[in-house]
């Protein structure tokens, strides 16, 4: 009888299957033809049934499906390392997103997908899920590699390296799902970044351009307890119940993260369908905790195992994830029992597979399934010696003991991508001095910033550099009875508006000589009673140290060369802009904006409770354009002064941050 001729066929070692019954087949073979699996069985049978092209003997390795990544960012291979050790909403708002905002291009991720297809293949991985700007590039950087990749073009709220809106992000998603659908590499996937990066007019939008063309849907869920906190306070719900109710769970959801889910989420997930992609390294790295993957395997949902970005974790190394995800199952549930590394290992192959849709094709060694496997050797030092009592200790040997530097072989698709440890489509030195040109110019562009605070801030995005300039003068008063008794006086004034409000100010310097200082203000209106109202503003404001101009009277000229409405919490640009000193100030502020022979002004009366003060402090300000006008509103402000009985000796020139230190 003759034999069916194959292509390859692999022989002599152990076969790690992965299948629902998780087979081991020692002495084992597995036959390829073009770009499936034809045979996996034992060696002698295999070959007497195939006639192979080339035969290759992997005695003393195992031969394994190939790693499936199940959330990542490739491109960010070119930001590794460039901010560690930071909170995550610094690390991202203030140094990745300004950092690719100047350099996201698409020669940036063609360049930085190779680099991680280049790392991954190395480690054994044979497909990836990824997620960001200009996937087009990725795509094709992906299929010249030869990976396969389920990619989700990233689409927000606001302006991204490749679309200046939401609806050109939703616009490109759309052309590139008609341009790779169909391709027998690339999955194409709808990419709205997260719920708090996307209103529900985009999750709804992105949910039925998936469900048109059947494609993936990839979304950051429940990442942090402060993302979880935000939707209850926001939407009245947590994550899940709300992604549900804007339609994201009638596609073919991968839910990347999910730390913070409680089991009703998990079993609305499991309806659905959706797949969990747990990203362990990432999750610690950034403080963000540790997913309750135990819990989520019972409830049945469908969980892979993911690196997520290289700047985030900061390598690709799918051996190191699943040894990290069996090991924290085990530490948080206080049971050594919990995800076994067959379990685990059965997570970042098949179980992948599934979270990403694709288990019809990959995940596991089965015929008709496509040719995506690695051979590792197990006979290295460090996994020495090995024992034969239970068949099964194999999977401790590749979950706890093998690196990947253990993988010898890559094929995909039924292509060679490493053979004998070397790269076979991708050029490793060319690519390693491209991105040294790359980290030069982002180094450059960082060390510029870095000593400039207005420069870190507009990196921020959202904010304009905008000069705004004030006549004002400040004085320190034991008693406010002449004050309000000339105020009342409508013939000398005009009232126009009174506000009253609890001020908390925090000053930050920055320079040896703190030349520059930023104001972050919150105003707590107060109702006539002094009771606080719902009613609050905030402000974040970058004054000079020094005064522009001095007037007689001691009425100064100031120039605040950035305002704009904060959309970050005190302890971010704490930790961002990393100031020399810090001062804080509460006060109680009655404003009163009034009309002065024509002009307008406003005068502030403040009562300092932190630090506390016996006296009060008088304020007497108002806007300037032009040299003249500046001129003029000093000499105004004198006269105020002269009406309202306050003598030079109790003007103040310091501002009020000079009152306390901390």
């Amino acid at each position: 009888m003759s034999r069916e001729k194959v292509n390859y066929l692999f022989s002599g070692g152990t076969v790690v299957v992965m299948d629902d019954s998780r087979r081991l087949i020692e002495n084992g073979a597995v036959a390829v033809k073009d770009d499936k699996i034809v045979g996996v069985g034992p060696a002698a049978e295999l070959q007497s049934r195939y006639e192979a092209a080339e035969v290759i003997d992997f005695t003393g390795k195992a031969l394994m499906p190939g790693f499936i990544n199940a959330h990542t960012h490739v491109p960010m291979t070119l930001l590794r390392g460039l901010a560690d050790d930071l909170r995550l909403d610094v690390w991202l708002m203030g140094y990745m997103m300004p950092v690719e905002r100047e350099f996201v291009n698409p020669e940036f991720v063609r360049l930085g997908t190779k680099i991680a297809c280049a790392e991954m293949i190395k480690g054994g991985t044979t497909c990836f899920a990824d997620m960001y700007y200009f996937e087009n590039e990725i795509a094709q950087a992906t299929a010249e590699a030869g990976m396969r990749g389920v990619l989700a073009q990233s689409i927000m709220k606001f302006p991204t390296p490749d679309a200046a809106s939401y609806e050109d992000g939703l616009a490109n998603c759309r052309e590139f799902i008609q341009r790779w659908k169909g391709h027998p590499l690339i999955v194409p996937a709808v990419g709205p970044h997260a719920p708090y990066t996307c209103p529900p007019e985009i999750l709804k939008a992105c949910s039925a351009l998936a469900q048109e063309f059947d494609v993936p849907l990839h979304i950051h869920i429940a990442e942090t307890a402060l993302e979880v906190e935000n939707s209850r306070k926001e939407n009245g719900m947590p994550v899940v119940p709300w992604v549900k109710r804007q339609n994201i769970l009638d596609a073919k959801v991968i839910a990347a993260h999910c730390v913070h889910i409680d089991e009703g989420e998990m079993r609305t997930l499991q309806h659905a369908g959706a797949g969990i992609a747990h990203n362990p390294t990432s999750n610690l790295k950034l403080a963000s905790g540790v997913a309750p993957v135990p819990l989520m395997l019972q409830v049945g949902v469908n969980v892979g195992i993911g690196t997520d970005g290289p700047a985030s974790n900061n390598d690709l190394d799918m051996f190191e994830e699943t040894r990290l995800a069996a090991l924290l199952a085990k530490g948080f549930t206080g049971d050594p029992t919990a995800l076994p590394a067959r379990e685990a290992l059965a997570l970042a192959t098949i179980g992948s597979a599934r979270a990403l849709h694709i288990s019809d094709i990959t995940g596991s060694l089965e015929e008709g399934k496509r040719a995506d496997f690695i051979v590792v050797d197990l006979q290295p030092m460090h996994n020495t010696p090995r024992f034969s009592r239970d068949p099964e200790a194999i999977y401790s040997q590749l979950v706890y003991v093998a690196k990947s530097t253990d993988v010898q072989h890559v094929i995909c698709n039924g292509e060679w991508l490493l053979r004998d440890r070397q790269l076979l489509k991708l050029d490793e030195q060319d690519l390693a001095r491209q991105a040294t040109e790359v980290a030069e110019k982002i180094d450059r562009f960082l060390v510029a910033r870095e000593g400039n605070v207005v420069r870190k801030l507009l990196a921020l995005g959202g904010l304009n550099q905008e000069e705004s300039f004030e006549v004002q003068v400040k004085a320190q008063l034991e008693d406010l009875g002449r004050v309000e008794a000339v105020l009342k006086d409508s013939s000398l004034f005009k009232i126009t508006k009174t506000s009253h409000y609890r001020q908390y100010d925090t000053y930050f310097a920055f320079g040896d000589q703190h030349v520059e200082q930023l104001r972050l203000r919150e105003d707590i209106y107060l109702d006539e009673e002094g009771r606080p109202t719902p009613r609050s503003r905030f402000r974040l404001t970058l004054i000079g140290a020094a005064s522009e101009r001095e007037f007689p009277r001691s009425v100064i000229l100031n120039r605040s060369r950035l305002t704009a409405t904060p959309d970050q919490s005190l302890r971010f640009y704490r930790e961002y802009l990393n100031p020399l000193e810090e001062r804080e100030l509460v006060k109680l502020r009655r404003r009163n904006r009034f009309s002065y022979k024509g002009t307008d002004f406003a005068i502030n009366i403040d009562q300092m409770l932190t630090p506390a003060q016996p006296d009060y402090f008088l304020e007497i300000k108002s806007r300037t354009w032009s040299k003249r006008d500046a001129e003029k509103k000093a000499g105004l402000i004198a006269e105020i002064l002269d009406l309202l009985g306050i003598s030079d000796d109790q003007l103040i020139q310091e501002g009020y941050n000079v009152l306390v230190t901390r």
